[in-house]
């Protein structure tokens, strides 16, 4: 298929290279030029010099960029450029109203917009593990699975737009509550006087253990904060989380906590490390 991939980051730059191993025909952007012609240089394929130029008459455009502003920015610029039947699916985290919008922009002339944000981190990304949640047609979804299957171990379709978005701030809502309890755990071990790894090694085989637990808690105790997802976009998630609560009237007490807590990380410049940083703030 003729495909297009906007935005380069350290989840988009796999996830394309995904597309272009499994003999798509891809085309990249990056805001960044140095990323896409290094990327054209790694995978193949062509660095476009616009949005609109590198989506010309795209089948599937996957987008994996920063927020609301950007992913309604592109797609704006790109719908006119593609395919006539094209669908465009967006990767970025966003809330779930702009993708209801993005939804009826593209219907309106003729394409499909699925959102469709991932869970599975840098590693999921670089390994074609990624979990995807979509919101959106099921025609439109039908055909662009065996696309984006390329980069994923799963992908299921929560319902119309929008709908994808409401799934990833559940996926953040408990993400937020895990990493918190296990940040509280290790401090406990350190105050304690006990040996995390043994503590690890005994209760990670019961009822609390969880992907983080198993491929967090040794670089917690080690206060190494390196691996992926960072302070600043779980804080920028999180923001979308509890708007939409706050919208819904659901309360969400625990989550307004950890975000309280993400930005206490923040100021002690943690803004890049990962979100098992929360065990830093307990420290001293």
């Amino acid at each position: 298929m003729k495909v297009a991939f906007i935005g380069l980051g350290v989840m988009g730059f796999p996830m394309a290279g995904h597309l272009a191993r499994a003999g798509h025909e891809v085309s990249v952007f990056n805001r960044s030029p140095d990323k896409a012609r290094r990327w054209v240089e790694t995978h193949g394929g062509r660095a476009g010099d616009t949005p609109a130029a590198t989506v010309e008459r795209a089948e599937l455009v996957a987008l994996c960029v920063g927020n609301d502003t950007d992913v309604h920015g592109v797609v704006a610029d790109i719908l006119p450029a593609m395919a006539a039947d094209g669908i465009i699916v967006d990767h970025t985290t966003t809330s779930a109203k702009l993708a209801a919008e993005m939804a009826e922009l593209a219907a309106a002339s003729g394409r499909a917009f699925l959102d469709a944000p991932v869970s599975g981190g840098q590693a999921g990304a670089e390994n074609g593990q990624l979990t995807i949640m979509v919101g959106g047609d099921e025609a439109a979804l039908a055909r662009a699975e065996p696309v984006i299957g390329a980069y994923a171990k799963a992908i299921k379709r929560i319902g119309g737009p929008g709908h994808g978005q409401l799934a990833k701030m559940a996926n953040q809502i408990c993400i937020a509550g895990v990493v918190q309890g296990l940040a509280e755990a290790v401090h406990f071990c350190d105050r304690a006087g006990v040996d995390p790894t043994a503590v690890f090694e005994a209760i990670s085989k019961g009822a609390a253990q969880s992907w983080q637990m198993e491929n967090r808690w040794a670089t917690m105790v080690q206060g190494k904060f390196d691996f992926g997802f960072a302070v600043d976009w779980m804080r920028k998630d999180l923001g979308l989380v509890l708007d939409e609560a706050a919208d819904k009237g659901a309360r969400l007490d625990m989550t307004k906590l950890v975000d309280g807590y993400y930005a206490e990380v923040q100021a002690l410049g943690g803004n890049r490390w990962d979100t098992s940083s929360l065990v830093a703030r307990l420290k001293g």
